[in-house]
């Protein structure tokens, strides 16, 4: 990537897996697009499950051929109530094959996901890389004018939001957001364990959020522990051996002896949503769109269904000679992405405060609606199909 001016059709600003797919996306569709993001080594030991239309994506960015040998499949998701209520939910299983598919996603680590993407990326002549971070960013009539941290200077019709929770563009733009911190803190760490998950996925609910092992090739797990905040705090300040018989104890044994990798991170949980996904010349993608507890594997995947649509609406009006930042290209972007992210972001809250209201009248309807899920087999089908991608999206 190398850069020839200081003009562009689109600048993506973020370099996180979203903002980096809007880039090449954009850049597939041949505009001509900067991504002012800095590269930094990526340690970090989290992962994404990757679900039906995001591995569709990866496949039509070529981005997944580099990468899926790092891969999981997931072919069972099993849901399973450890709240001790009184009235408890029946387990609920959900097999890929009941929908004729070879897998639900695919779960890998952010590590190799990225890698594969950054060198996607550098393909494109047409993608110029400004190796930085967005200091400035002033909407004007035309353009959008934008300056790094290093000083330098670009100016674009389009600018894609990927900047995450405090997103400098959403700012820029006036766009306003509705937040709503939840008492939940999410602990993320990897483990192996002494028996193969057969690329099933488990996910406990307990009162005080889900704890999800999501497989890793091998004899390896991903887990996303949600609990109360000091308890999270207490859970990462254990030691490894302890950690481990911990993880084991919540998991109930089902994959035997486990023991805990290098790596912990801890995220206190929100609900945030703007009030706009575009406006102005800026187009908000990932968690600058949208921020959602860690159930059902949502988060990610929005976020590049984001991408994917600014992508093809922009696209569409550079095709067309027209300006890919218009109103009416944001217009249809917001029409786009609101029913699939309010959607969303309402049936995890929903799922979520099952878990937490302890009113003794929910809980038999909660356990009776899992109960209906899994013996119904329209229904249950109904409910896969749109996990994976929404039917009127398609």
């Amino acid at each position: 990537m190398t850069d020839a001016s200081t003009h562009f059709d689109a600048s993506v600003i973020g370099g996180g897996p979203a903002g980096l797919a809007a880039a090449i996306a954009l850049a597939q569709r041949g505009a001509r697009t900067a991504l002012v993001a800095r590269r930094l080594p990526y340690a970090d030991n989290r992962t994404t499950a990757l679900l039906g239309a995001s591995v569709d994506l990866m496949e039509s960015l070529e981005v997944w051929s580099r990468c899926k040998d790092k891969a999981a499949s997931l072919e069972v998701m099993r849901l399973v109530d450890d709240t001790n209520r009184l009235f408890r939910a029946p387990e609920v299983r959900f097999s890929c094959h009941e929908i004729a598919l070879d897998a639900f996603g695919y779960n890998i680590d952010n590590r190799s996901l990225m890698l594969a993407l950054e060198a996607r990326a550098a393909e494109f002549p047409n993608l110029v890389r400004f190796d930085d971070e967005a200091e400035n960013v002033v909407i004007e009539a035309d353009d959008v004018a934008m300056r790094t941290a290093a000083g330098q200077f670009l100016t674009a019709r389009l600018v894609v939001g990927a900047d995450g929770r405090h997103s400098l563009c959403r700012e820029a733009a006036g766009i306003a957001v509705t937040r709503r911190d939840l008492t939940q803190t999410a602990l993320t760490f990897n483990v192996a364990h002494a028996r193969p998950h057969r690329n099933v996925s488990t996910e406990f609910h307990t009162p005080h959020g889900p704890c999800v092992f999501v497989p890793l090739p091998g004899n390896r797990s991903s887990v996303v522990w949600v609990s109360a905040p000091a308890e999270a705090e207490r859970l990462r300040g254990l030691s490894d051996e302890d950690l481990s018989v911990a993880i084991e104890k919540q998991s109930h044994s089902i994959l035997g002896r486990m023991t805990v990798e290098p790596g912990r991170n801890v995220f206190p949980l929100a609900i945030e949503r703007p009030q706009s996904f575009a406006r102005d010349r800026v187009a908000l993608v990932g968690e600058a769109a949208h921020v959602v507890p860690p159930i059902g594997a949502q988060g990610l995947n929005l976020g590049l269904r984001d991408a994917a649509d600014i992508a093809r609406l922009s696209g569409e009006a550079i095709a067309s000679g027209k300006d890919p930042g218009a109103d009416e290209v944001l217009r249809r972007y917001d029409r786009a992405r609101r029913p699939d992210i309010l959607s969303r972001t309402f049936a995890i809250d929903i799922a979520n405060r099952s878990l937490l209201n302890d009113f003794l009248p929910l809980q038999p309807i909660r356990a009776v609606g899992m109960h209906l899920l899994g013996a119904i087999g329209p229904l249950r089908r109904f409910a896969m199909r749109e996990g994976l991608t929404p039917t009127w999206r398609k």
